[in-house]
């Protein structure tokens, strides 16, 4: 009992460390104060910098450093009481180069080195996940940021300054939408028109056909073709009546009514002669048939 209960511990304790893995986060971007920067819950625009989790799960930051300092790597320290520091899956936080960690959880007690770099540290103090180095010619209303050549990979490997894209990932604002590549390739819209035009078209005509031929099947003007059977498939009592028929030259009336009396036990799947082959037609000079004085209409005479 003790075995599964220790193997279930270990293996959910794997899985937080998976959800915890700090070296995940990256420095996505970073920007000195301008008028043109986000505005912080003062009013104020200060420096700010980007935190971004690059992995499908949960990191929590709380108790992690940042610092612009190689020499003082526990220069400020983002709080751990507060239950905010949490980035989701591909998620970003934001925090304030403002020079004060006191005004809230957010905030750090340095602003942004210009020409110099910011670290992201892990808290146990030594560790570095993460540095970013700001331009010293970093244009006026220009971010430094980290670019993924696939964001699906979350690979952030090209670095450069940008427009500002605070709270959201880096690059996509870049890629262009199919609409916006065909609106460069086609400005005046001709082949989405032509394209448009021939799947209406086309959708058109194959309803006309549709219609038109349900409609003749259904009044009887076309008729679906029946595959005749062959002679094989008749069978042999077909063959031996077109035989009796062929072959009839008396002048005697059963036979053609016998013959059509087996004409009308075999297309009515009736039981007739049972020999394989052959179907036996014989003169019964006895019966009704062959009395012809049954022939004779009565006729009653006046007195």
């Amino acid at each position: 009992m003790k075995k599964p209960v220790l193997f279930l511990t270990a293996l959910f304790a794997c899985l937080g460390l998976w959800g915890q893995n700090l070296s995940d986060l990256i420095i996505s971007e970073a920007m000195p104060g301008s008028p043109v920067s986000v505005a912080d819950d003062y009013g104020n625009h200060p420096d700010w910098i980007e935190i971004f989790n690059t992995s499908q799960g949960t990191v929590s930051f709380g108790g992690c450093f940042l610092t612009d300092d190689r020499t003082n790597l526990t220069k400020c320290q983002i709080t751990k009481d507060d239950r905010s520091t949490r980035i989701g899956p591909r998620q970003v936080a934001l925090l304030y180069a403002a020079g004060n960690s006191a005004l809230g959880t957010y905030y750090l007690n340095f602003t942004l080195p210009s020409g110099g770099t910011v670290y992201l540290v892990s808290n146990d103090g030594r560790t570095i996940i993460d540095s970013l180095s700001i331009p010293a010619a970093l244009p006026e209303g220009m971010s430094i940021s980290k670019f993924a050549h696939d964001n699906k990979e979350m690979v952030f490997d090209d670095i450069h300054s940008a427009a500002p894209s605070p709270l959201s990932l880096n690059g996509r604002h870049e890629q262009k939408s199919r609409a916006q590549k065909m609106k460069e390739t086609d400005p005046k819209g001709w082949s989405l028109s032509l394209v448009a035009v021939a799947v209406v078209f086309s959708a058109l005509l194959i309803l006309f056909l549709i219609y038109n031929l349900s409609g003749n099947i259904f009044t009887g003007r076309v008729r679906l073709k029946r595959k005749k059977r062959s002679k094989a498939a008749e069978g042999p009592e077909a063959a031996a009546i077109a035989l009796a028929l062929k072959s009839y030259t008396s002048g005697e009336d059963d036979i053609p009514a016998a013959i059509a009396l087996a004409l009308h036990l075999y297309c009515g799947s009736g039981v007739h002669d049972t020999e394989p082959g052959f179907i036996t037609i014989k003169v019964n000079n006895s019966s009704a048939w062959a009395d012809k004085s049954l022939n004779f209409r009565k006729q009653t005479h006046k007195i």
